[in-house]
């Protein structure tokens, strides 16, 4: 007992989060088969009510959240399309009402009717109405005042602030880039410098700090990853030191932490475990076509070109008409990808014959994780054990599983084998674009929307 007082905060901490980490395995592993079937089972339709009726509303503690509305309708809706279910129509026109309510008169979303507009509520507002799908929601996103938004958050850095005065990030230079990049309105003067920013805050542990001078965070470190594929300047980044940083923040625990001697955390599930779902991709692609920004003539089509390997490998709290009068050239000279190298076809259209590469992680490992220790089994999923469910760690959670689960795909085309799934295969959840963190079929159709508009 003298022992453990002499143990610093963080050392105590995490022995008390192993312990109970380990006596649920224990138990899990003492349990018949038939008991342990039942734990390992994704409890779908729990999940989607305890979603759902967030959707319908909340309680007066969720006050603190007000200037969050748009995240908590992203994190509830990108769940719910995860586990392949959909809202009803009423709830579908009530939610792209309330989020065309939040977009500002000069561009941008706003965590709520009349606040400022702000980058990462235009993320959450974005992504909720892709996910959302059809005429209706990806047409009330007025395209042309939101590209003028982003580039008045554009700062003289190259980096973007997250509002008007207000902080330069990563997180900053993701929402903006992922923004424009599925809207089809990414362009040079949105990516101007924003490789120089980024470079910058990659730290001597290998990861990614939310600005310069900061320690490398797992939030961060995806934002910054996945930035520079998106503006295909990630060949200039320590690939290999990245690489060496993300795979050893996985615990013993199986799951993620964030930050190197911190605690393991439900959600690092995607934003480390997403990290490599993109770096596979950068190991393994071969003979692919750019990731498609479109090219401002409707086609969608590009051409295929060859890109050569890598040497290596929403964080927590990210009404308009879409013609625009003519070519996209009018918001700015498209940003052109024809001519770049490690750019990743991360639309999975033309992703066959990836070499056979092993996951840089645990994935069995982090799925237990989920499952035993993240997952409520009346609905909902948590940080970690002692914590409460909430609809953060639902979404990062599930999108992390989600990713888990195709680790070992050759052809992404492919439905995983069982093995890779652990507990029933009934676990299986709808497969993600892992640069913007949507479902697969919704980037799908959003692209194709964006792309003829």
């Amino acid at each position: 007992m003298e022992s453990f007082r002499s143990l610093t905060v963080t050392q105590r901490d995490q022995i008390l989060v192993e312990q109970q980490v380990f006596d649920i395995f224990k138990t899990f592993y003492n349990l018949p088969p038939s008991s342990q079937s039942f734990m390992l089972e994704l409890q779908r339709e729990n999940h989607v009510e305890y979603l759902t009726k967030g959707l319908t509303g909340l309680g007066p503690s969720f006050c603190v959240l007000d200037a969050n509305r748009p995240w908590i309708c992203y994190w509830i809706l990108h769940s719910i399309a995860l586990l392949d279910e959909f809202v009803d129509p009423e709830l579908e026109n009530n939610t792209i009402d309330f989020l065309s309510r939040c977009q500002g008169p000069n561009g941008g979303y706003a965590g709520g009717p009349g606040q400022m507009p702000h980058l990462a509520t235009t993320y959450a507002a974005v992504n909720s109405l892709v996910t959302l799908g059809g005429d209706k929601a990806l047409s009330s996103i007025n395209r042309e005042k939101l590209y003028m938004f982003l580039r008045q958050m554009k700062d003289a850095s190259g980096g973007f602030r997250m509002h008007d005065g207000g902080e330069i990030d990563v997180r900053a230079c993701y929402t903006a880039i992922s923004v424009a990049s599925l809207l089809n309105i990414l362009d040079d003067e949105l990516v101007q410098n924003v490789g120089n920013y980024i470079l910058s805050c990659q730290t001597y542990e290998g990861g990614i700090s939310g600005e310069p001078g900061s320690e490398a965070h797992g939030g961060y470190t995806f934002c910054g990853l996945a930035t520079m594929i998106l503006i295909n300047e990630v060949d200039r980044l320590d690939l290999s030191s990245l690489t060496d940083w993300v795979v050893f923040r996985q615990g013993v625990e199986g799951g993620f932490q964030g930050r190197t001697n911190k605690l393991v955390d439900g959600c690092y599930s995607f934003w480390q475990g997403g990290i490599f779902a993109l770096l596979k991709r950068l190991n393994s692609t071969k003979e692919v076509k750019p990731i498609p920004l479109g090219d401002g003539e409707g086609s969608g089509e590009e051409s295929p070109q060859t890109t050569t390997s890598s040497d290596a490998a929403g964080e927590e709290g990210l009404n308009g008409d879409l013609s625009l009068g003519g070519s996209h050239s009018e918001i700015g000279d498209q940003h052109n990808t024809s001519s770049q190298d490690n750019v990743i076809d991360i639309d999975h259209n033309h992703s066959k014959g990836h070499a056979n590469v092993e996951p840089l992680f645990n994935s069995l490992a982090l799925q237990q994780y989920i499952l035993l220790c993240s997952q409520e089994l009346n609905g909902g999923l948590r940080d970690k054990p002692g914590k409460s469910r909430d609809h953060y760690h639902t979404c990062y959670c599930l999108s992390g599983l989600s990713v888990c689960q195709r680790s070992w795909l050759e052809d992404e085309d492919s439905p995983p084998l069982p093995r890779a799934v652990l507990g029933p295969y009934s676990n299986l959840l709808e497969p993600i674009h892992p640069l913007y963190n949507v479902v697969l079929d919704r980037y799908r159709d959003a692209y194709e929307f964006f792309t003829k508009s």
